[in-house]
């Protein structure tokens, strides 16, 4: 069931980066301090995707990578939408601490 604006909200409150888009995508950029570095984020993007079995829109521009999130099949942003931009999150902490 997808969470009502108000719950988005909070939780977008938690969620370090993320800021809701036109009312049905949750969307972050991440930046890099080189092309490489993003693509290999992304290959953990994708690995966390697979995981949940839900996939986020990914844009890569240069050094910085931007995903959107959204459960079609339910009509908006739910808890996997919220729960898997913690996991990416996480991973990009992960590659922000070695880089």
């Amino acid at each position: 069931m997808p969470y009502t604006p108000q719950e988005i909200e909070a939780h977008l409150e938690k969620l370090e980066g993320w800021e809701l888009e036109e009312g049905r995508w949750i969307v972050r950029k991440f930046s890099f301090s080189s092309y490489m570095k993003g693509i290999a984020f992304v290959a953990e993007v994708a690995a966390i995707s697979e995981a949940f079995d839900h996939h986020p829109f990914i844009t890569i521009d240069y050094k910085v990578v931007t995903l959107r999130l959204t459960s079609w099949e339910e009509g908006g942003i739910t808890a996997v939408d919220i729960k898997e931009a913690q996991q990416y999150n996480e991973a990009f902490d992960k590659m922000r601490s070695v880089d």
